[in-house]
């Protein structure tokens, strides 16, 4: 494992919220917001509106910016996240989880929830030097963001579907 257990879901829930917004966009509905939710086993409050939708919808360009900023800036990013988001980090612990951090209450809005989550994971990756974990799709084609958890930094597409499509591509040109 390269990092802890909820920065490693953290940082997989704001991919996957990324990678929503790339076309076809697949967070268009509440019900896609739940998949989410229950996905990426988030806590606390939900409302399950259109409104809470439409706020999480918005924040996918910021996601996108810090998941993609160089490591200085990205590091001014978040200070300033958790600073308007008014963070106070705490350890708790709650099935299925061992302790680990939260920085808002559980009855703050989601949108702000994902933010401050996000940011805190962020800080684990700026202060290990490992920004390069973090990239956009080597598919020509593809803006879909990347998150490298393998031990031998091989990750380079963000779906199945885009390292197939290359390799299927690579194989042609050399058969040819």
């Amino acid at each position: 494992m390269v990092f802890a257990h909820d920065t490693e879901c953290a940082l997989q829930a704001a991919v996957t919220l990324v990678n929503s917004a790339v076309e076809p966009d697949t967070l268009t509905t509440v019900a896609d917001l739940d998949r989410v939710w229950d996905e990426h086993a988030y806590t606390g409050r939900h409302d399950r509106t259109p409104e809470e939708l439409e706020t999480v919808r918005a924040l996918r360009p910021r996601l996108r910016e810090l998941l993609t900023a160089e490591r200085d800036d990205a590091a001014a990013m978040v200070n300033q996240m958790l600073s308007q988001a008014q963070a106070l980090p705490q350890l708790v612990r709650h099935d299925p989880l061992d302790w680990h951090f939260h920085a808002v209450p559980t009855e703050a809005p989601l949108d702000t929830r994902i933010l401050v989550e996000t940011a805190m994971a962020m800080t684990d990756v700026i202060r290990a030097e490992e920004m390069s974990r973090l990239g956009v799709c080597a598919d020509d084609g593809c803006e879909g963001l990347v998150l490298d958890l393998s031990k031998n930094r091989s990750r380079r597409f963000c779906s199945t579907a885009c390292g197939n499509r290359n390799a299927v591509a690579a194989y042609r040109a050399r058969k040819r």
